[in-house]
């Protein structure tokens, strides 16, 4: 796990769990967030690495070949390890809260930011702790927005109260799923999601948009960039004055 915020002496601000993307680390994803970081200095960004081992993911040869060994949160490709549902979604689980118990801030947990596989936990995250609240009254955590840059559909099922027709088993492939039924797992906290124009992915981004999030608490930035995380200060402007208004709307100080 990486705990080096842009400002680590204070320990008080608000903190966002960032979640890297399939066949990296929550070093690279860092790296790869650079500008995102240095655009949000009120906030702690604080990486987590996933539980799973696995090849380097497209693109990360040679750039960061040495900085292995490389990660995954969820299942992609049939020759990943079989694992049981509730084993992944431990697994999962216990990486996130040992980044975060790890963490020496002292401020609140208010958002998730994830990239491609990392988004789609984000999401997936952010439904379980909506669908907990709504059923049962009470959510361990309390997150106020998700940033999803490149996230694909489904929402992953972290528990009982997400399991359905239009969602996947978290030990399940997570790549090829198609749903086209009647969707009841929508989430209706606030999630940006940042699509670039030129990844072969968008469709299944828009998909994750338009089918798992509903349109009042969505907002889209769309940027002029393949499957990457933005770096250009115009790009990532437009991101984080985004995050900014939305973390505001729901009364985050930062």
């Amino acid at each position: 796990m990486t705990n080096t915020p842009p400002n680590p002496t204070d320990l008080s601000l608000p903190r966002i769990l960032c979640l890297h993307g399939g066949g990296v680390t929550a070093e690279i994803f860092q790296l790869q967030a650079r500008s995102l970081i240095k655009a949000l200095p009120t906030f702690r960004l604080i990486f987590a690495d996933g539980p799973f081992y696995c090849p380097p993911g497209p693109g990360i040869v040679p750039v960061y070949e040495d900085y292995g060994p490389f990660r995954r949160w969820l299942r992609w490709l049939p020759e990943h390890a079989d694992i049981d549902d509730e084993a992944a979604i431990e697994e999962v689980m216990y990486a996130i809260e040992t980044c975060k118990r790890g963490d020496p801030g002292t401020g609140p947990w208010v958002g998730l930011m994830g990239f491609s596989q990392g988004a789609k936990l984000a999401a997936s995250l952010l439904y379980d702790q909506q669908v907990r609240e709504e059923k049962i009254g009470v959510a361990e955590t309390a997150y106020k927005f998700a940033v999803l840059l490149a996230g694909r559909q489904p929402l992953m099922q972290l528990s009982e109260y997400s399991v359905g027709p239009a969602t996947l088993g978290a030990g399940e492939i997570s790549e090829g799923f198609r749903y086209e039924g009647p969707n009841e797992h929508v989430l209706r906290l606030p999630t940006i999601h940042v699509h670039g124009l030129n990844d072969a992915g968008l469709h299944l981004h828009r998909d994750l948009m338009r089918k798992y999030c509903h349109p009042d608490a969505v907002t889209l930035v769309e940027w002029d960039g393949t499957h990457r995380v933005p770096l250009k200060k115009t790009d990532v402007d437009k991101i984080c004055t985004e995050i900014y208004r939305v973390a505001k709307e729901q009364g985050v100080r930062c």
